[in-house]
């Protein structure tokens, strides 16, 4: 898996310890300099245009499932954690 996609599992590994969260973005500049946005209701790649950002993370929680939407130049990626529910029904079965 690219560093791009690992960067992705690990902000979502760290949102589902968290337990709840807000709505984060995270953007990452060309040397690496980490900014943070809280409840920005801007597209991604807007926003990482608009602070220069090389690479750039939303993570969202919806119904109890976490969502990290991820883009870097013209590479995207989406995971999302099952929702509570969904694992009861797979463990159950």
């Amino acid at each position: 898996m690219s560093r791009f996609a690992d960067q992705a599992a690990s902000i979502l590994e760290a949102a589902e310890s968290a337990g709840a969260c807000s709505h984060m973005t995270i953007l990452i500049g060309p040397q690496g300099a980490i900014h943070m946005i809280a409840d920005s209701d801007w597209p991604l790649d807007s926003l990482a245009r608009h602070h220069g950002a090389k690479t750039a993370y939303r993570v969202s929680e919806s119904s109890g499932s976490i969502r990290v939407e991820a883009r870097e130049g013209l590479r995207t990626c989406l995971m999302e954690s099952a929702k509570p529910s969904q694992i009861a029904r797979f463990l159950l079965s």
